[in-house]
């Protein structure tokens, strides 16, 4: 129990720094030492942080899962993250959510899906991973991600709006939070899907699922089944 509470401390501390930094104390922080050494602060925190969370997961017992995984439940989370990798790999393309992001006019591919398809991608990873690992630990660091990627993405909405009330507004009316509630709405519409995003999804996804052997022991995605 003490090493679980050790991984929910530093669950906290690698979510919590990053909201606190990000938001509250961010301009406090450049006006007292710059843009670069908030940007030098941030990093060491995020990599002590998550340094934390690493090496407190590693020693925490692995623990009996929560739920039965069977075969339909892989078979869901396996699609579930393929459509995840696309949504990851569309959103390194004309973002504006990134910094310097473009200014779009029209929501096409990931985007007219949601206007944070890093974030959800981010979360269904840990939304999959929950569901075919379900041990204590991983559902406390799972539970992290979830958190901080879609509580993070709420959070950029409002400091978007702020701070760039010429494009931000506009562009949440076009788009959605929620994946397909814009293409529902009526507000976007499907297409526009580059290789990058389709290509790139698949080939992130076969190397990502792959990995899982060399680096847990057992096979993920469609490895399970080749």
């Amino acid at each position: 129990m003490e090493s679980l509470t050790t991984v929910a401390a530093a669950s906290v501390a690698f979510v919590g720094s990053h909201f606190i930094l990000s938001h509250p104390l961010r301009l406090p922080i450049v006006r007292a030492i710059g843009e670069t050494g908030f940007q030098i602060l941030y990093a060491v925190v995020a990599f002590a942080t998550l340094g934390w969370l690493f090496f407190a997961y590693r020693a925490a017992p692995v623990g009996e899962p929560l739920w039965p995984v069977g075969y339909g439940l892989w078979g869901l989370a396996t699609l579930v993250m393929l459509f995840a990798s696309i949504l990851l790999m569309g959103s390194l393309v004309r973002n504006p959510a990134l910094p310097g992001g473009a200014r779009v006019d029209t929501a096409r591919g990931v985007f007219a899906i949601t206007r944070h398809p890093m974030m959800w991608a981010f979360a269904l990873w840990g939304f999959c991973h929950i569901a075919i690992f379900p041990t204590p630990k991983n559902i406390v660091v799972c539970c992290a991600v979830i958190v901080l990627a879609l509580v993070g993405s709420a959070l950029q909405d409002a400091k978007k709006s702020r701070a760039q009330p010429d494009f931000w507004p506009q562009w949440r009316r076009k788009t959605s939070f929620f994946p397909f509630a814009a293409v529902a709405a009526g507000h976007s519409r499907l297409g526009g899907f580059g290789l990058h995003a389709i290509l790139g999804g698949v080939v992130i996804w076969l190397a990502a699922t792959w990995a899982h052997i060399p680096l847990s022991g057992w096979p993920a995605g469609i490895w399970r089944w080749l």
